[in-house]
């Protein structure tokens, strides 16, 4: 799948970083990303929020796509930019359908540990979508203009 169209980024301007499948090489490109979100001005709660998201992205990954293979990879896409930060994480496993997953604020779900890994992805990034096989998922968090 390619960038969506729009999250406002060209194919071309993406970073890519490849790790073994397992937690500890999971948080490479993190501390990357939010780097380089430092460096273009981001505040504090942008990168937190960021980070959360991708956390979440890359244990899935490590976990239920890759079911804990270290013998497998996840790949890693990003961008950042003075007003948006985009990311892409695909594993190797055969994906799942998001559209299926319980709620998990429901009162039967929620001593369940499944599920809030996505509904907190979506809470702090802009916008997430997944490749239609569900083993890719695209994060776009734009900047958020300072009040007054």
């Amino acid at each position: 799948m390619k960038v969506p169209a729009d999250f406002g980024v060209d194919d071309t301007e993406l970073t890519e970083v490849v790790v073994r499948s397992d937690l500890h090489s999971a948080k490479q490109p993190e501390g990357q990303i939010i780097n380089e979100m430092l460096r273009q001005g981001y505040d504090a709660d942008a990168a937190f929020g960021l980070k959360l998201a991708l956390e979440e992205a890359m244990t899935n990954a490590v976990k239920h796509g890759n079911c804990n293979d270290p013998n497998k990879t996840i790949v890693v896409r990003y961008f950042v930019g003075p007003q948006r930060v985009v990311v892409m994480v695909r594993d190797e496993g055969c994906g799942f359908c998001p559209d299926v997953l319980p709620d998990p604020t429901t009162d039967d779900n929620l001593e369940r540990p499944n599920g809030r890994g996505i509904m907190l992805m979506q809470s702090y990034m802009t916008r997430v979508c997944f490749n239609e096989a569900g083993n890719e998922v695209w994060m776009l968090k734009q900047r958020q203009e300072a009040s007054p």
